[in-house]
């Protein structure tokens, strides 16, 4: 069963027998607290051969919580999404204390998301301006002609919260 089929089922039904449970309201609460922590991710897309190829962005949350990223049109990862504007983001929970040098031990959310870029010249204004609000040290690319906004859109995803605590998310989840 792939990431963003799995419909949670009503109570009394048998529990799905895969490794991963149902969202609740927990697993999204978590899931909403890494992406509002979010600064980057690493985005996962497929080049012109159709080979698997990730790199690391910075990303956003706008005021109604979507999600942007601020790309190179010069970047292989921007042509990759001209392409197929399907992708997946891998995004860490910061560190607790104890768990720094323990990659495995932070909670991750895998997300497949749709890319759009933004066309709105309004919208992008408001936008970059919202963006280097919250990073003004971004200003060193972002007021360069190739930069575009781009939306990633969640399409489904996976919290993995720990040890034996692993949930699929659908759309709705991650709203």
């Amino acid at each position: 069963m792939g990431i963003g089929q799995f419909v949670a089922g009503k109570t009394g039904e048998n529990p799905p027998t895969g490794p991963h449970r149902p969202a609740d309201d927990p697993a999204r609460a978590q899931a909403e607290a890494i992406l509002r922590a979010a600064d980057s991710a690493v985005l996962a897309v497929l080049d012109a051969q159709g080979w698997p190829m990730t790199s690391r962005i910075a990303v956003q949350r706008d005021a109604a919580g979507g999600l942007w990223a601020m790309l190179s049109g010069l970047a292989l990862h921007t042509a990759a999404l001209r392409r197929d504007p399907r992708a997946a983001l891998l995004i860490d929970a910061p560190a607790a204390p104890d768990a720094r040098g323990i990659a495995l031990a932070r909670a991750r959310l895998s997300l497949q998301v749709e890319a759009q870029e933004l066309r709105d010249p309004a919208e992008d204004a408001t936008l970059r301006a919202d963006w280097l609000a919250r990073d003004p040290k971004a200003a060193v690319y972002a007021r360069l002609p190739d930069f575009r906004l781009w939306r990633l859109q969640p399409r489904g995803g996976l919290l993995n919260a720990g040890f034996g605590r692993a949930y699929q998310l659908g759309p709705a989840d991650l709203s």
